[in-house]
């Protein structure tokens, strides 16, 4: 797969994981991308880590979760055009995740499937309604 696609499906994954037994582990690999490329920024990414981990727990609504996932996928994204070589690494972490949560009985809707692409074009009075998951259109 290539950096882009492995960076969207973790920064999924990564915040997915953040309200299951399969937190620590996950953080952890994550830390240790951080330590290979950026050695003097991981401890800073792991306490970020833990910090949004505790919003999720308090505050862990869809669009909170949404914004988080966005967040990193842009972090690992960056990571990973900076090392390519840890793109292998983050993907054989992803697949480890997905078996370690079905294992667990974790439920479809919080295991990464894959990724999506959203385009629209409207001209003159077109409307475009798009989501990524649940959509409620109101008409006054």
């Amino acid at each position: 797969m290539d950096p882009i696609t492995v960076a969207g499906l973790a920064g999924t994954a990564l915040v997915g994981a953040m309200a299951t037994d399969a937190w620590q582990q996950t953080r952890d690999g994550v830390v240790a991308l951080w330590r290979r490329a950026h050695p003097e920024r991981a401890e800073e990414v792991g306490q970020e880590l833990t910090r949004l981990r505790s919003i999720v727990e308090e505050r862990g609504t869809a669009e909170v979760e949404a914004a988080m996932s966005q967040l990193w996928q842009l972090r690992l994204r960056d990571l990973l055009l900076t090392d390519p070589a840890l793109t292998a690494e983050l993907t054989t972490q992803l697949a480890h995740l997905a078996d370690e949560m079905a294992a667990r009985g974790t439920s479809p809707d919080t295991q990464v499937v894959g990724s999506q692409h959203l385009e629209a074009h409207a001209s003159e009075s077109g409307r475009v309604y798009q989501a990524a998951r649940d959509m409620h259109i109101t008409e006054s």
